[in-house]
C-alpha cells in the first residue's frame, strides 16, 4: 500500500546512497531498505508510536533498529547539509552562509521523555527545548537540545561552535530575539567570530510581531510542526529529538531539491 508519504523517486536517487550503511544485497537485510526510510518517514510524519506502523511497512522492530544506525551515524545531518548547499547554489547564492538566525521552542514532556524534562516558566508546561540554527532560507543547520528549563542565552556557544564548524567558519553575523539580550550570549558569541544582533520589537508593540530578519527562524518551526512527530517529545533520548529535527528537513527538502531539478 502507498501512502502520501513515501519517498517518490527522483528523491530516493538522491537519498540511497547515504542511507546504505551496509550493501543493498547483504545477507542480514530482510526488508527493502527503501520500505524501511517510507517507515520512518511515516512515522515523522503521523507521529504513531513505533509499535504501531502498519503491518504492511517492514516489523517496527526492525525499522527502530535501522534508525537508530543511521541516528547514530548522523546520517540525516549529511543529508540535510549537502541539501542546503545544492539548493543556495541553486539560487546563486554562496554555498555556505554568512548569517544566521536563533531561536529556541519548547515542547511538551510525554512519559517517555518526562525523566529529562523541566519546567519552562514563560510557556508554562513542562518539557525539552529544541534550540536550533537556520540561515536565511530558514533552512536547518543545528540543533540542540536541553530541558525546557535552560534559557536560550545559555545555547548561544555551543550552536555557534555547530555552525562554524558545518560551514567552515563562514558565518559572521546572528540574529536572535530579545531572550538573547545579555553580555554573557554576545561574549559567547564573539568566542567564534559571530556578531550576535538583537532584533527588538517596536516600543509599545504587544502581541505576536513579525521581526524583521529573525521571522525565518519561525517559518522553520512551523515547517516542523507539520509533522506530528515533533508536535511533542516522545523519545527517550535527547539525540533522538535532535536528529528527528534532521530526519524531518530531509523530508522537506528532497521534495524541493526534486521539484527544482
Amino acid at each position: 500500500m502507498a501512502y502520501p508519504s513515501d519517498v517518490k523517486d527522483d528523491e530516493w536517487t538522491f537519498v540511497a546512497p547515504y542511507l546504505c550503511l551496509m550493501s543493498e544485497d547483504a545477507p542480514q537485510r530482510d526488508y527493502p531498505l527503501r520500505d524501511v526510510f517510507n517507515a520512518l518517514r511515516y512515522l515523522a510524519h503521523t507521529g504513531c508510536p513505533w509499535r504501531y506502523l502498519p503491518g504492511d511497512l517492514p516489523p517496527w522492530a526492525t525499522v527502530y533498529q535501522q534508525w537508530t544506525r543511521w541516528r547514530d551515524a548522523r546520517v540525516f545531518e549529511s543529508i540535510v547539509h549537502d541539501l542546503n548547499e545544492l539548493q543556495r547554489l541553486l539560487l546563486g547564492r554562496a554555498a555556505t552562509p554568512s548569517v544566521v538566525v536563533l531561536d529556541g521552542r519548547t515542547l511538551q514532556s510525554t512519559p517517555e521523555s518526562g525523566h529529562r524534562a523541566g519546567w519552562d516558566g514563560a510557556k508554562r508546561r513542562k518539557g525539552s527545548k529544541a534550540h536550533i540554527a537556520v540561515d536565511t532560507l530558514g533552512q536547518l543547520l543545528s540543533v540542540v537540545i536541553t530541558p525546557a528549563n535552560e534559557q536560550e542565552r545559555a545555547q548561544v556557544g555551543e550552536l555557534c561552535r555547530q555552525v562554524q564548524e558545518i560551514t567552515g567558519q563562514t558565518v559572521t553575523v546572528s540574529f536572535v530575539d530579545q531572550g538573547y539580550t545579555g553580555e554573557d550570549a554576545e561574549y559567547a558569541a564573539a568566542v567564534h567570530d559571530i556578531d550576535l544582533q538583537v532584533v527588538k520589537k517596536p516600543e509599545g508593540q504587544t502581541g505576536f510581531v513579525l521581526l524583521p530578519k529573525r521571522w525565518v527562524v519561525e517559518r522553520s518551526f512551523a515547517w516542523l510542526s507539520r509533522f506530528r512527530r515533533l508536535g511533542r517529545d516522545y523519545e527517550r533520548l535527547s539525540v533522538s529529538l535532535q536528529q528527528l529535527h534532521f530526519v524531518v528537513f530531509a523530508c522537506l527538502m528532497l521534495a524541493r531539491h526534486a521539484a527544482s531539478s
